[in-house]
């Protein structure tokens, strides 16, 4: 395991940025040519028209994030089944961790608002206690941050942490909670007012959200990574989903898992020193960061939203580094249990990704650290592209424009954009299903063929209407259409009709419209727009199925998408064995 054996080896290995990135851009810029080269076999049989050409532009504006899909599955897929250890290629402090427990102070931050804390509470046992039992607790202090306003909630969360501190009276890891009255700056403000007036002496602070969930392990591998190198200021983990009782995360996560194990490992390669930071399970160094990661309001008065990346990119602007360790084991997250709250969360990252237009321009970036903001840019800007591609090859099949459109190339080309689309999970999946022992985790290769399966369905129908909402949120921002950083809903819960309705319309109707037009076109147009408009039309269904308890407890009953942490047979490793391995 990550972490677990000492190198012999202590020097950092050659990395050669350069090359790297060349091969990474040389890697993109084939996908793309090859995936333009279809297209224009597509459109340019018969002359073109108007609406052809306007496919054209559309087509190259989603063309680089599907060149940057292809290019983190294709490094990190090969990293993966090279042999070794392959956070070991991308993370080369791995090798000189320290022996002996740890020497910096960390504090264990978490930040709540409006939290249900009898779930918040219980996954900092195992934590606390694992840190405790490997002789490391006197290094560590939990703090609980809350931005909570209401004073009700206020007061039922200062009595859950009070008797949850009062149980662990006796312990070495004390518990410590602040409450702001004003949620200044939002989740960025909480972290750095806390780290203005309460962190004390601690060196380091692992950030938590009410929904992560880390091993003792984990948080020991991090601390000894930034002990093993003085100038990372954030090593980011790469965080796979809690294991679900509702439909929709259980889905949901079991490809997301794959995709995200396979593309940090490819980004990680090529980014090296100037790495992602996704706003919690990540450990940071608390002079630097509090030094430039402070974030002022934007132009126009408002707070940036999403605050994780740009404090990113000005840590390495600074010379820091900031690395990610792109292996699942002890990190975990919650994810939305509904698909109205997968949307709200998604209009939430797109609010605050789309200021990073304003930001872009801002003296003293890295070249890296604006393509890390453009790629969060392209991550929504190229939903309203995808729909407008879609939009314009309808009118032209309407108008007769498709008419000499070759069907064999047609079918290429949706194929090889969508395989190279979802390179990442299909190559995240070939890892398991190539190798047997990470399979077996998973309850072996049958149990993950019949998730791959199950999850490419749900995807397949899940993926129009978060693509067709990221559009129609970006037509809504320019006219108020965010209303900033709200609570989030954590349980899991049944979806009524008439509610899944009341949020769907305008997705159903956009994918009736979209039928009925090229079934006016006649031909078989309304064949090649079926897989997207379909599920469009069949929004409303989808939400209320894959929120329903009863359609949940089947997938549990039948261990569709089970994930390892679901099966007893493989636990995480014991903190003790860090700690041995850390003293050789």
């Amino acid at each position: 395991m990550v972490g677990c054996v000492t190198i012999p080896d202590a020097r950092f290995p050659a990395e050669r940025p350069r090359l790297r990135r060349a091969v990474f851009l040389l890697l993109c810029l084939l996908a793309g040519a090859g995936l333009s080269a279809l297209l224009w076999r597509v459109l340019a049989p018969g002359g073109w028209t108007a609406w052809e050409g306007m496919v054209l532009l559309a087509w190259l504006g989603v063309l680089p994030w599907i060149c940057l899909c292809a290019g983190n599955a294709v490094l990190g897929f090969v990293l993966r089944l090279r042999g070794g250890e392959p956070a070991l290629a991308v993370l080369p402090q791995l090798g000189r961790l320290p022996a002996g427990p740890p020497r910096l102070s960390t504090a264990l931050a978490l930040c709540i608002r409006n939290e249900d804390m009898a779930v918040v509470l219980p996954p900092l046992v195992p934590l606390l206690d694992g840190l405790e039992a490997a002789g490391a607790g006197h290094r560590f202090t939990l703090w609980l941050l809350s931005d909570t306003r209401e004073p009700d909630l206020a007061a039922q969360e200062e009595a859950a942490v009070a008797a949850f501190a009062a149980s662990r009276q006796g312990g070495e890891i004390s518990v410590r909670y602040r409450r702001r009255s004003r949620n200044t700056g939002f989740k960025a403000g909480n972290v750095m007012d806390f780290l203005d007036h309460h962190a004390g002496e601690h060196a380091l602070f692992l950030c938590l959200d009410a929904d992560s969930e880390m091993s003792a392990g984990a948080v020991l591998r991090l601390v000894a990574l930034m002990e093993a190198d003085p100038k990372l200021a954030i090593v980011q983990h790469l965080i796979a989903g809690r294991p679900a009782q509702a439909a929709f995360p259980r889905l949901f996560q079991f490809g997301m898992r794959a995709g995200m194990r396979i593309w940090a490992t490819g980004q990680a390669w090529w980014q090296l020193d100037q790495g992602p930071y996704w706003g919690h399970n990540a450990i940071l160094r608390i002079a630097p960061f509090r030094a430039h990661a402070r974030l002022e309001a934007l132009p126009d008065g408002s707070p940036i939203l999403s605050h994780d990346q740009i404090e990113a990119v000005r840590l390495y602007a600074a010379g820091w580094k900031v690395r990610c360790l792109p292996t699942e084991e002890g990190s975990l997250e919650g994810n939305p249990p509904t698909l109205p709250d997968f949307l709200l969360r998604d209009r939430r990252w797109g609010a605050g990704n789309m200021q990073y237009l304003a930001l872009l321009r801002l003296p003293g970036l890295s070249g890296m650290g604006r393509l890390q903001l453009l790629q969060a840019i392209l991550l929504f800007l190229a939903a309203p592209l995808w729909l407008l591609l879609l939009a314009a090859a309808v009118l032209n099949a309407a108008s007769g424009g498709g008419a000499a459109t070759p069907a064999g190339p047609l079918l290429g080309l949706m194929l090889a954009a969508w395989g190279t689309l979802y390179a990442p999970k299909l190559l995240g999946y070939a890892e398991l299903l190539l190798c047997a022992d990470r399979a077996e985790p998973y309850g072996g290769r049958a149990a993950v063929l019949r998730g791959v399966l199950a999850e490419i369905l749900f995807t397949t129908l899940l993926d129009p209407v978060a693509l067709a909402d990221k559009a129609l949120l970006l037509l809504r921002l320019p006219f108020g259409g965010s209303s900033g950083w709200l609570p989030q809903n954590r349980a899991a819960r049944g979806i009524r009709w008439r509610d899944a309705a009341r949020l769907l319309w305008p997705h159903t109707l956009l994918g009736l419209l979209g039928l009925a037009g090229v079934l006016a076109a006649g031909g078989t147009a309304w064949a090649w727009a079926a897989p997207f408009l379909l599920p469009l039309a069949g929004a409303i269904p989808f939400c209320v199925l894959t929120a329903s308890p009863s359609f949940a407890a089947w997938l549990r009953h039948v261990r569709l998408c089970s994930t390892p942490e679901e099966i007893p047979a493989f636990p995480a490793m014991p903190p003790r064995r860090l700690a041995d391995a850390r003293a050789g």
